[in-house]
């Protein structure tokens, strides 16, 4: 707490920053600029909370000889409190501010908590934007997450954030012109008195706070939990989801009978108000009728996962493996048994990296296994394959696992993939899931492994995925394209067979060229370097070596080359009539992206949309508005299949609306999706050719969707398919371009190419090549900075 600051600033190499921008710091930094004040207190919030202590340097001063004033821990400064009462001595009366302090004089814990509570705020005062500079500071803050709310007659609702627990207020819970602070907090591990045969937690443990008791009106505690009673009839009668309350963290808590239970999800009306409450629900049964051997038998009980680790990673690091007896699964977490070189490691925040949820029908031993899918990074041996016994899942409290990663060799920081699997030793049920790290340490990470050619690739980038409260949407201008260069037709191409996405054309034609990148991909026999081009109102390849490049200026006649922005939207968006999507993930990554509904909705046609065609459920968020918007499109397209495909309009609104970066992640997913549903058993000889995969690794990827009888069913093969493609695709980061041409070329190149008969791969990479073209042309750069 108290700082020497002599010399600081040559020290500490975040110093001026820091100062600048820490009311508490600043003081110590002003130090330097006045020799007679050495020492400074930084509690300059409540002075007077060390008041009994008369004089600053008698703490700097009566210390052991082993210690330096700059080294003092609690323990010596509540020592040398302990002395000046038994032995003390008279000084100069100081002005304080008055306030209660008489509890902190007689009880040393309470005078203990007061200061690291102040040590805490301290900590918490650190400028958050130069702190991502240096990772290395506040890593021992808090993270209980909570949230506090203002509400006044009109009432509301309050949500803790990334959770399903809701505080509902009525209209009129306080009088006209009085308010009510409602504050809500997750404690992870809930009681465990909750936990037996007989009982178990499915929600965290609830702190719920209110700042004015004058109240008239109830409130509703509303909780998504982590179980649901099993429909048969002996389930529903003996068992039920029931909720417990108290005023005391530590109880005693009694049962609340004004419950409403649907499925998975409580509502409590809470009329026994205090400052502070707590609650918990839990399952519990009346008594266990045999075969039954404990409550989970009369329920669907959820367990869900979270894997954990630092904000960065570096060439050793540390994930942690966590179990909730919850389905609230928080972003950070405080990890307080790292371990490096054989020796404990200070409390350290954690990231969540990844999370999954699966069924368990009992509780029972699990093994868990990390592998890493990237031969750079490897997890330790001892820690590839760990167990979570059955007895630790019966106590609803977090359970946790490190798995310690390293990098192999000296080769250059990067993210990677790896995957999780967890298996029930007593019976075959497998589940599994990806998880992708975080960058490298900023000092760490120097150009991320990729191709040379992909490091100075200009990349797609897209305004709303800035996630910008407010975006201004630029407007889409239907005019002619503008073209810098054309081809002449060296020769006439005709083709018998038709082959989509590929231009026919006669000697002495005038091309359009959107662009002089060229695309490699296979024609009618060998693979082949294209340019993107335009005739006659059609947009396609063009064999680089059938025609002669020419200037805007050399052009005689440009008439059968023109185009307009909105044909060129309409006409790279056709791919997505034919390739493979997962709705749920779509609308997912639209809703979260899209920062505007209303610009969404006036280019699918719904500019008549208002806010009360909202119900109260897609009002509060802009995400749920957009998502509502996708839904009703989803919905109208598939009353009318025959004319109108989602995915292609979607994709051509997002064009009409500039999100380039979007469309490209998307275009990204679904490639990857469709070809492993092409592939099928061939996406072994894809993954030889793309990461040379040995037998080995290919079969690390089959095992988990392997039958009874040991295979994978051909139906089921585009799985690890996906799996690899998934994980193969990660490591180009943002440079979609490259994933889909490098897949182009591993696809043309295998022994019977689907890529022959299957053309929509070559499609999108017509669509991402003509991304910069598009946006030069439909979007003025005036209206924008306008």
């Amino acid at each position: 707490v108290f700082k020497h600051a002599h010399g600081a600033s040559r020290t500490n190499p975040f110093w001026n920053e820091l100062s600048a921008s820490n009311p508490f710091v600043h003081d110590i930094a002003a130090s330097n600029r006045n020799e007679n004040n050495r020492y400074l207190s930084i509690l300059k919030e409540k002075p007077h909370l060390f008041s009994k202590v008369s004089n600053i340097d008698c703490l700097l001063r009566k210390t052991s000889s082993r210690r330096s004033g700059r080294s003092k821990s609690v323990s010596d400064f509540l020592d040398i409190v302990d002395n000046q009462r038994l032995h003390p001595r008279k000084t100069t009366p100081q002005k304080t501010i008055v306030s209660d302090v008489t509890w902190l004089q007689n009880d040393r814990e309470a005078y203990k908590m007061a200061w690291l509570s102040h040590r805490q705020l301290t900590r918490s005062c650190l400028d958050l934007e130069a702190m991502s500079h240096s990772p290395g500071w506040a890593q021992t803050q808090a993270t209980d997450i909570h949230v506090v709310c203002k509400l006044n007659y009109e009432g509301g609702s309050v949500q803790l954030p990334d959770s399903d627990i809701n505080i509902h207020v009525p209209v009129g819970h306080v009088l006209p012109g009085e308010y009510q602070e409602v504050g809500l907090k997750a404690i992870l591990n809930p009681p465990s008195s909750f936990n037996n045969e007989l009982s178990s937690t499915v929600s965290p443990l609830i702190e719920l706070t209110l700042s004015n008791l004058n109240t008239r009106e109830a409130i509703f505690l509303e909780v998504k939990v982590a179980a649901k009673v099993k429909n048969d009839p002996l389930s529903q009668v003996m068992s039920d989801i029931v909720c417990f309350y108290s005023f005391n963290k530590e109880g005693p808590f009694k049962k609340l009978e004004n419950c409403y239970t649907y499925q998975d999800t409580i509502q409590v009306k809470l009329m026994d108000l205090s400052h502070v409450m707590y609650a918990v629900i839990a399952v519990q049964a009346n008594k266990i009728q045999p075969p039954a051997t404990n409550v989970w038998d009369y329920v669907h009980r959820m367990v869900s996962v979270g894997i954990y680790g630092p904000k960065y990673i570096h060439p050793s690091f540390t994930a942690v493996f966590t179990v909730f007896g919850h389905n609230y699964i928080p972003g950070k977490l405080t990890i307080c048994d790292i371990k490096k070189g054989g020796k404990n490691m200070p409390p350290v925040v954690f990231q969540l990296w990844g999370k999954h949820t699966f069924l368990l029908e009992k509780p029972q031993d699990l093994n868990i296994s990390l592998v890493s899918c990237d031969p750079d990074f490897e997890v330790k041996m001892e820690d590839q394959s760990k167990n979570i016994k059955e007895e630790d899942l019966k106590t609803g409290e977090m359970v946790r696992q490190q798995f310690l990663f390293s990098m192999l060799g000296c080769r250059e920081m990067h993210f990677f993939v790896f995957l999780v699997q967890i298996k029930v030793l007593k019976s075959s049920q497998v589940t599994q899931f990806h998880v992708t790290t975080p960058d490298p340490a900023p000092k760490l990470c120097g150009i991320i492994s990729r191709p040379k050619r992909l490091q100075n690739r200009k990349e797609i980038k897209s305004a709303p995925l800035l996630l910008i409260p407010t975006v201004k949407y630029p407007k889409f201008q239907d005019k002619t394209l503008s073209v810098n260069t054309y081809g002449v037709a060296l020769k006439t191409v005709l083709r018998q067979n038709k082959i989509d996405y590929l231009l026919e054309y006669f000697k002495g034609d005038t091309i359009a060229l959107l662009g002089e990148d060229k695309v490699k991909a296979i024609g009618q026999t060998k693979i082949k370097e294209w340019y993107v081009g335009i005739l006659r109102k059609k947009i396609g390849l063009v064999h680089c070596k059938n025609i002669k490049v020419i200037s805007k200026e050399q052009a005689m006649d440009t008439a059968d080359s023109e185009l307009t922005t909105r044909n060129l939207a309409e006409q790279v968006a056709l791919p997505f009539k034919k390739l493979t999507y997962i709705y749920s993930v779509v609308l997912s990554t639209v809703s979260e992206s899209v920062c505007d509904w209303r610009a969404l909705a006036e280019v699918l046609g719904y500019s008549h949309m208002s806010l009360d065609d909202f119900n109260e459920a897609h009002a509060d968020k802009e995400s749920e508005r957009v998502a509502h918007v996708v839904k009703t499109m989803k919905e109208d397209c598939h009353a009318n299949k025959k004319k109108r495909l989602f995915l292609y309009e979607l994709i051509v609104a997002l064009l009409k609306i500039d999100c380039q970066g979007l469309v490209a992640r998307l275009t990204q997913d679904t490639i990857i999706l469709t070809s492993a549903v092409k592939l099928g058993k061939y996406w072994r000889e894809l993954a030889e050719k793309l990461a040379r995969l040995t037998k080995q690794q290919i079969e690390a990827y089959e095992i988990p969707h392997q039958g009874k009888n040991g295979a994978v069913a051909l139906e089921m093969m585009w799985k690890p398919a996906y799996d690899f493609l998934y994980t193969w695709a990660a490591h180009y980061g943002d440079s979609y371009r490259d994933v889909l041409q490098d897949l182009q070329s591993a696809l043309d190149k295998m022994k019977n190419p689907v890529t022959k008969h299957w053309r929509e791969l070559t499609g999108t990479l017509i669509l991402v090549n003509c991304m910069d073209v598009l946006r030069a042309s439909a979007f003025s750069k005036m209206e924008e900075e306008e």
